[in-house]
């Protein structure tokens, strides 16, 4: 495979491609070693690619939080948050998993009774 710095017969090295944002999208070594990103509209990097094929991308929330990364070794992990944007769930391809999410709990007023013992009807709910 012919590198972009061949294509385009560049002999001062190291050769580098910046986008507007500033990101550096494209390097390439004189050995013809190269790597690749590609961002976001608001400059996160969503995806690499290098010379010896090795490649990971990666999706963001609406507020930038990272909910999946994904190798070309086949690794992979997914995140959740909560509403104030704190990581409440965490998995990967290797079967760990770290829950924090909020477990509701429904319960009737008789099992409430029942582990009191007393009579569902002694029961009051307090605001």
């Amino acid at each position: 495979m012919t590198t972009i710095a061949q294509q385009l017969n560049v002999t001062t090295f190291p050769f580098i491609i910046n986008d507007k944002g500033g990101n550096r999208i494209y390097y390439e070594h004189s050995d013809g070693v190269w790597y690749k990103r590609e961002y976001d509209a608001h400059g996160n990097e969503i995806r690499f690619e290098n010379s010896t094929g090795y490649w990971d991308k990666r999706e963001r929330d609406a507020h930038g939080n990272l909910i999946y990364y994904e190798t070309s070794t086949g690794y992979w992990s997914k995140r959740e948050y909560d509403a104030n944007r704190n990581e409440i769930y965490w998995e990967n391809s290797n079967g760990k998993i770290i829950d924090k999410r909020l477990k509701q709990v429904e319960v009737t007023l008789q099992q409430i009774a029942d582990k009191l013992g007393i009579n569902v009807e002694q029961l009051r709910i307090k605001d």
